[in-house]
């Protein structure tokens, strides 16, 4: 990690908690740490205290406190620091652990951090939760690999497919745990509709109807001034892009007395120089659970093509088994919802949060329940399946490989339609096979912002 210390050294302000302050203060967070008492399970089986996993959270926006919410459901989970680069975000996450743990009956204490490469120096963390932007997701990964720790990723993996398959290197060299925040993969409505699926109880797929929402667009927020409680600097990050400049909208502000959350979800998911739209913000769900239905995880189409081009009414997908997908409205009752139908030769399945629907209803039980604002950000069968895997040291039910493939195919869906024409990919290869102008787009790789490095780098495309 020589490369992480040289950009401390260089794009760091003061944070919360000095080098020296951890220091003098580790010896008695480790102690204070190692008494708690053993926990029970909902059935009344104890933890042992050397069974408790403990973690640190980096990314303490709105989603960064859901999944906290989540994990603090998981017994024999302890919290022990949080970072990031708001101050008053890092100080609401802080008392939102301190009454948990109060409530818990555990010593109160949640080390602040500004700079995540402090937070991974920590000897006492086994595993950390990442959700900042997407441009932060591979680098903190892929460093928190290389600290020893196993990782619970919010999607999507990364901002481009070289990321992607470097974090995937990252975490089999280093012989990591990593869970994908793919929370549907947990949800029982799309637990059965992949194995409706995969059973053929609809026939051979010929046709998927996936609906996930509208591209990104060009930046064009006013810059303003930059709140003294953010490290805007630290937030940028590895992003090497002139044109991004500080607007409220990027990072939503909060208030602490009396407390006020995020009005919005951070905007920075919609502009294409910071995020790739609803493609990679639902698609991340809903391409995901699709590959897993079609037995492709670890794998994706063969071609893309964008809306309009040669007459094609809705962007498609091909795979090399012929299955074709494309990004439509998927019922027609509610042509905006976000979900998925599967058009098989024996009928069709359609499913989407608290609702899955058949051809033939004797294959399953119809129930549609409203989802409510949230509840799906909430996903403690989830995060328990993580912690399951970290204590065994076996993959979760969506590990790395399962994101990275989705990943790709997020970002193959809008390199061709930025480039207006079809692009060619080899998932087998991971080549888009001699198309330079594809292999040179900033969503398959870009030059970061000094100094920062992308570490397992491997391109495939003659760069």
């Amino acid at each position: 990690m020589e490369n992480v210390k040289e950009i401390k050294k260089q794009n760091r302000f003061k944070g919360d908690l000095s080098r020296r302050d951890f220091l003098s203060l580790s010896a008695l967070g480790l102690a204070s740490l190692t008494i708690l008492p053993s926990w029970k399970t909902a059935t009344g089986e104890k933890i042992a205290p050397s069974d408790r996993v403990v973690m640190g959270f980096i990314g303490l926006g709105q989603q960064g406190c859901y999944d906290f919410r989540s994990f603090s459901a998981c017994p024999g989970i302890q919290v022990a620091a949080c970072c990031d680069v708001d101050s008053m975000k890092r100080e609401r996450f802080r008392r939102h652990v301190a009454a948990w743990q109060q409530k818990t009956n555990q010593n109160e204490r949640c080390d602040m951090y500004e700079f995540y490469e402090d937070l991974l120096e920590r000897k006492d963390i086994d595993a950390i939760e990442v959700a900042t932007p997407d441009h932060w997701h591979a680098l903190i990964a892929i460093h928190a690999c290389e600290a020893g720790k196993d990782v619970y990723c919010q999607k999507p993996l990364a901002y481009t497919i070289t990321e992607g398959l470097a974090v995937q290197k990252a975490v089999r060299a280093n012989d990591r745990i990593l869970q994908m925040g793919s929370q549907q993969r947990s949800s029982a409505e799309f637990q059965q509709a992949i194995k409706l699926v995969r059973e053929k109880a609809i026939g051979h797929i010929d046709k998927v109807y996936v609906r996930v929402g509208d591209p990104p667009k060009p930046l064009d927020l006013p810059e303003m001034p930059v709140p003294a409680n953010l490290n805007f600097n630290q937030w940028l990050g590895p992003l090497n892009d002139p044109k991004i400049h500080y607007h409220p909208d990027l990072c939503p502000p909060i208030s602490l007395d009396p407390e006020e959350r995020e009005k919005l979800w951070g905007a920075w998911r919609w502009y294409q120089e910071t995020g790739n739209g609803y493609p990679a913000d639902w698609g991340a769900h809903m391409y995901d659970i699709a590959q897993a239905a079609l037995g492709m995880d670890g794998s994706g189409p063969i071609e893309f093509i964008p809306k309009g081009y040669d007459g094609h009414e809705h962007p498609t997908m091909l795979y090399a088994n012929g299955v074709v997908m494309t990004d439509q409205p998927f019922r027609e009752d509610k042509p905006d919802d976000k979900g998925i139908q599967f058009i098989g030769d024996k009928g069709w399945l359609k499913v989407a949060r608290g609702y899955i629907e058949c051809s033939d209803p004797s294959l399953l039980a119809k129930e549609e329940k409203k989802v409510g604002k949230g509840q799906y950000e909430i996903s403690s069968p989830h995060m328990q399946n993580f912690i399951d895997a970290v204590r065994a040291h076996v993959d979760p039910i969506a590990p790395v490989e399962y994101g990275t493939s989705t990943n790709t195919l997020c970002c193959l869906f809008n390199i061709a339609r930025e480039l207006n024409r079809p692009v060619k990919w080899n998932p087998a290869l991971l080549s888009f096979e001699g198309d330079k102008e594809a292999a040179h787009h900033r969503l398959y790789y870009y030059e970061y912002r000094r100094p920062y490095k992308l570490p397992y780098l491997e391109t495939r495309n003659n760069l």
